[in-house]
């Protein structure tokens, strides 16, 4: 029961850094080189979908790596799992305080009403994602160390 835990946790984390590295290095340059309304309209689309998503995925994430943490404490690995849910943990106070008040406001913004600083803020928003996604690369790559 516990390895069958160990790989849906680590598919888990594995398939939402792909995500995450798929909005930080596809989907925005794409709408980043699209004329400024398409691109706007475009980030505020995303900023709503994976906005209501992607808090669900990371707190599965971490719950999913903490119990496989308990779980498997006397196992080898257990020391890996441990630091995977701490940058987990590091994630998710990223985007409570760096990204998701930026993602809030984008996510209402429209050709019309955005601010003039919107594309300062597009830009820090996109430097928090990458250190982000750093992060959980990192995270995942302990927990897929911690299988072997």
């Amino acid at each position: 029961m516990l390895n069958a835990l160990e790989v849906f946790t680590t598919v888990v984390v594995g398939l939402m850094v792909g995500v995450e590295f798929s909005v930080a290095f596809v989907i925005n340059p794409i709408l980043n080189a699209l004329p400024e309304d398409s691109g706007v309209l475009g980030r505020a689309h995303g900023g709503r979908m994976l906005g209501a998503l992607m808090p669900v995925w990371y707190i599965t994430s971490l719950v999913l790596t903490a119990v496989w943490a308990v779980a498997g404490w006397h196992r080898p690995g257990a020391g890996l799992v441990v630091i995977a849910g701490a940058l987990l943990i590091l994630s998710v106070v990223m985007s409570l305080l760096l990204l998701v008040p930026i993602n809030n406001r984008g996510k209402t913004w429209t050709p019309e009403n955005r601010p003039e600083d919107w594309k300062e803020q597009q830009n820090r928003w996109d430097r928090f994602h990458y250190v982000r996604v750093a992060v959980i690369i990192a995270a995942f790559t302990l927990l897929v160390a911690a299988l072997a």
